[in-house]
């Protein structure tokens, strides 16, 4: 690197010189291994073998200080849009020397290089793109870590994910620091319970579960010292930077992405409106994390989508993307601006933008009894539904048993949930035609609470025909019945997201509730494409624990990050009829 220090790659080469050939690079913190000239990573596993029978020159490098790399590493890294010298150095500029180095001394390369990855690998794909080197012709940002802060892995809205950065730094053991190259994995951590609602319950208060990372985890320590959303935090916004993007961009991801659903729709909103003459495409399918980089796209959890939708990804964009732009052949014509699957009437569709110019903002409101309507009720007095909210039995993200989160339960059945009195569900009659919904959901909620702080976890969920397939079970089988879920009534879940209630009007400079106030409390769930069909129902959920998906707010105003055990206090909270609304963008 120009300023001096040594990053680790392990480049795969064609035997084949009969053309000189592209470079496909992936830069990751996850190592690059296996290490050694005898031994091969498995590309074969999935549609990636298609790039190395095509002739492309494959490289994985490790990232600054981590693995075999040199260097001090640093979490999501901020980019520097000035450097000065060669002192000032980020990812972007490491980028730049990589491939620097690649295009003059991997033997037989066409002087094309792109860059894609995966969650992490996502953030420096994105990062790649403001490198600047003119050999790079096509990134690919897939699931990208963006903002970790309001949407991605470890917050949403500012409230705390603790599950997923308390598996991702002590027990994967990612936050151990690399002080020297080493191809050793970090030691990890296994919790004495393996019940992981019993295990977040038991532990507590945060501070209790910082006890347990240790001083050496170096970003769980420094989140915990940044409630809120300040500089340090604003510096490690990918959207930052993303400014005159020369390369062909291809911005992919998940509709179901527990990790980083969040940042391919944002960093593609970010390149459109930061970079109006990029061009830019967004892809999104009905996936889990990863999933378009699995050979089997036909389902998720219960819910079926009645093709292999990784598959049709893999043949029709992504390998075509590459080849155009790297390597000149074919053409990128039918890959439109966007293309995302809508799932409920599971079909790709081929879009000129997204959110779709004929979508139309449109109230559907919280009313007595249950019921949700599009158009608000006549009654002069305000009237609410009232629940309490106890920290000492938060509501579980998912019915059954876990060690680790799962991937599943974006589209998991909500009627557990429904079933409990500290959520309140609210559904339509049945739909007489279908509703096609495409961009964000807005919740909009009036509130009243009895103490000064508590979370606002919004759910807008699919509910089924009763009368719906796989009820056929024979419980009197000489053998076990086959495994089928029983889809009538099912309460699929299309999208969910909690605000954490102080960050209301603005996540740097959070404020109390006054206690029996009625406070509207506003924010924006990620997109969703989606067609809630004939026959079916519109429910929305309201609730204020999501556990231990989430760590649990004490309920009053105070840091969080720092609260003890005895903090924790129960709450009421009224959820106002008519003036809450939830508000859709309909397909007109």
């Amino acid at each position: 690197m120009r300023d001096g220090v040594k990053l680790f790659i392990s480049a795969y080469l064609p035997k084949d010189n009969s053309e000189k050939h592209p470079i496909l690079m992936e830069r990751t913190p996850y190592s690059c291994a296996p290490y050694g000239k005898d031994k091969y990573r498995p590309f074969w596993v999935n549609h990636l073998i298609q790039y190395c029978k095509k002739g492309y020159i494959m490289v994985i490098a490790d990232v600054r200080g981590r693995w075999m790399s040199e260097g001090v590493f640093a979490d999501v890294r901020p980019f520097n849009p000035n450097k000065k010298n060669n002192k000032d150095i980020d990812e972007a500029s490491d980028t730049y020397d990589t491939i620097d180095w690649m295009v003059k001394n991997l033997a037989n390369n066409n002087g094309n290089v792109g860059v894609f990855g995966i969650s992490y690998p996502g953030f420096y794909s994105t990062m790649a793109s403001l490198s600047g080197h003119p050999a790079l012709k096509a990134v690919s940002p897939e699931a990208p870590v963006t903002d970790w802060f309001v949407g991605d892995d470890f917050h949403h809205n500012g409230a705390f994910f603790q599950m997923d950065a308390f598996d991702f730094y002590k027990m994967f053991g990612f936050g151990q620091p690399h002080p020297h190259p080493t191809t050793v994995a970090a030691p990890t951590y296994d919790p004495p319970i393996h019940d992981n609602y019993k295990f977040f319950l038991t532990e507590g208060a945060l501070p209790n579960l910082t006890k347990l990372a240790g001083d050496s985890l170096k970003f769980w320590n420094e989140m915990m010292n940044h409630p809120n959303r300040d500089a340090w935090w604003m510096a490690r916004n990918a959207r930052v930077g993303i400014k005159d993007v020369k390369p062909a961009m291809l911005v992919v991801g998940g509709i179901f992405d527990a990790e980083d659903c969040f940042g391919a729709w944002n960093v593609y909103k970010a390149i459109d409106k930061q970079s109006p003459a990029t061009n830019n495409r967004l892809v999104m399918g009905p996936w889990y994390h990863e999933q378009w980089r699995n050979n089997d796209g036909t389902h998720l959890g219960n819910v079926p989508w009645g093709s292999n939708t990784s598959q049709y990804y893999a043949n029709n964009i992504e390998i075509p993307f590459f080849e155009y732009y790297l390597r000149g052949v074919g053409s990128v014509d039918k890959i439109s601006k966007a293309t995302v699957f809508f799932t409920g009437e599971n079909k790709w569709h081929q879009l000129p933008a997204w959110p779709p110019a004929d979508t139309q903002p449109t109230n559907l409101y919280l009313e007595p009894k249950g019921k949700l309507a599009f158009a608000a009720g006549n009654s002069t007095q305000p009237s609410f539904d009232t629940y309490i909210s106890d920290p000492a039995k938060p509501v579980p993200y998912t019915q059954d048993v876990h060690f680790n989160r799962t991937r599943n339960y974006m589209t998991d059945d909500q009627r557990f949930a429904s079933r409990r009195t500290d959520v309140l569900t609210f559904e339509t009659d049945t739909l007489t035609s279908d509703v096609s919904l495409a961009g964000p959901v807005i919740a909009d909620l009036m509130v009243s609470i009895s103490n000064t702080d508590a979370d606002f976890v919004v759910k807008l969920i699919d509910e089924f025909p009763d009368n719906g397939s796989y009820n056929d079970v024979d419980i009197y089988a000489e053998t076990d019945p086959v495994n089928k879920y029983p889809m009538g009534g099912y309460q699929m879940l299309v999208r969910a997201e909690i605000m954490r209630g102080r960050y209301r009007n603005s996540y740097s400079d959070p404020e109390p509730f006054t206690p029996n106030k009625p406070t509207e409390v506003k924010y924006t769930l990620p997109d969703v494409a989606h067609t809630f069909k004939k026959g079916h129902r519109i429910v929305v959920q309201v609730q204020s624990s999501w556990f231990p998906l989430v760590d649990r707010n004490p309920q009053q105003y105070i840091d969080i990050y720092h609260a003890k055990n005895e903090d924790f206090l129960k709450e009421t909270i009224n959820i106002y009829h008519d003036q809450s609304k939830i508000i859709l963008p309909v397909v007109k």
